[in-house]
């Protein structure tokens, strides 16, 4: 049995869960989200609870399980509280900047970025070099925080670029410190 699968999902108050033979629906004050269930998954919902089962021992239904299990948690989550992600811009003129629903960054190119926000996402910026994602869904969330980091990755000799704040970026010693 699957660890992650068995643990029962808790429905926080305010959050309404409908439960259909082939999708799960979950609505809260942060948004909605429909989860698909594959074939040999079974979701029950049991008072504020919600259980995933399977309904065989296939290798796919195993692997499935604690899938779904955690699709659904993380769209209760998302929908009561939602998900938060920041991002840090160092470097010498680097810098963003919130232009209606699209970010403007300067990050030493030739030319300014303009990066268009999926739906459902929400960015604020502060000081220049910190950008806030706010959003309910968290795989929709985490594509656009790598697309902004996949902008400039932070490189390792000097530290610039835009990384997550709770990355650590390994440093390199440069040429000099290599052969003194």
């Amino acid at each position: 049995m699957s660890r992650v699968g068995r643990v029962p999902v808790k429905v926080p108050s305010g959050v309404t869960v409908s439960v259909r033979p082939a999708s799960v629906e979950v609505k809260g004050p942060k948004g909605s989200a429909k989860i698909t269930v594959p074939e040999g998954v079974q979701v029950e919902q049991k008072g504020d609870e919600l259980v995933v089962g399977r309904k065989g021992d296939s290798r796919q239904e195993r692997s499935l399980h604690g899938l779904v299990r955690k699709n659904i948690a993380n769209s209760v989550t998302g929908v009561s509280t939602g998900f938060v992600r920041t991002l840090e811009i160092n470097g010498v003129g680097y810098r963003a900047e919130m232009r209606g629903k699209m970010i403007f960054l300067t990050l030493g190119y030739s030319h300014p970025i303009l990066y268009q926000l999926p739906e459902g996402v929400q960015a604020k910026v502060d000081k220049q070099v910190t950008i806030t994602l706010e959003g309910p869904d968290r795989q929709v969330l985490g594509e656009a925080a790598a697309a902004i980091r996949g902008l400039r990755p932070p490189e390792p000799y000097k530290g610039k670029g835009i990384k997550y704040a709770e990355e650590k970026v390994r440093r390199k010693s440069g040429k000099a410190a290599g052969a003194a």
